[in-house]
């Protein structure tokens, strides 16, 4: 037992003494001697304004013209009326939709759109301010919106675009939710104006119909073709 004791006091003045010597055997008497895992307390982290292999040139370099972030994906439809109009008639939903689609729209519209709109899109949120109580139902089919039409006629570039850029007192969210969380909440937002996403978008998917003109048309160019390999 003594013995384990005095090694344990042997072992503990050891590292006493080792410390004293590391912090100051030193020969400049300003100096608080060696220091022991400096990059504890001493941040190596690169300034801004430092270029370390060139210290003449900044690192914070303005960006070339036109740069984007990587991974940013720009969005081209500006923010007026021509945008809004364009960006319904040419953007489409890029995702590939199913009913987990639909239920995670679901979830991120309950967080972020439902409190004006209301959790089944009638407008009945829970804000009672008389500027987001006037809020109309996606259903609604009164063509009083942008563009001379009703909420249930917009079409998913036209529920995208307002996402981005906000609509009257509505504010912008391109900021608080991802591209693709975007597309899922204008694939639930779909649902409750009362159409089908899903049918709609296997409809997109199907080939389509064959008529009789265009049979006659691909009989003659496979005849053509027939002819050319004979000859």
């Amino acid at each position: 037992m003594k013995k384990n004791i005095f090694k344990f006091y042997f072992q503990l003045g050891s590292v006493g003494i080792l410390t004293a010597f590391l912090f100051a055997c030193t020969s400049d008497e300003n100096s608080p001697g060696l220091e022991y895992m400096p990059d504890m307390y001493r941040s190596p982290a690169i300034e801004v304004y430092v270029d370390y292999n060139n210290p003449n040139s900044p690192s914070a370099l303005q960006a070339p013209e036109n740069s984007i972030p990587r991974g940013y994906k720009p969005y081209t439809y500006p923010n007026t009326n021509e945008g809004y109009e364009l960006a319904g008639q040419e953007l489409k939903n890029p995702l590939k939709l199913d009913q987990k689609v639909l239920d995670e729209g679901k979830v991120l519209y309950t967080s972020f759109c439902a409190h004006c709109h209301g959790k089944k899109g009638k407008g009945e949120g829970s804000i009672t301010n008389a500027i987001y109580g006037a809020v109309p139902s996606y259903a609604d089919e009164t063509p009083n919106r942008r563009g001379n039409r009703s909420m249930s006629q917009l079409k998913e570039g036209h529920i995208y675009h307002t996402i981005m850029y906000g609509l009257n007192a509505m504010g912008p969210h391109s900021s608080l939710i991802r591209e693709q969380d975007r597309w899922k909440i204008v694939a639930y937002v779909q649902t409750l104006q009362g159409k089908d996403p899903l049918a709609a978008s296997a409809g997109q998917m199907e080939e389509p119909e064959m008529t009789e003109e265009s049979e006659e048309e691909m009989e003659e160019t496979e005849s053509t073709t027939t002819n050319e390999i004979t000859e």
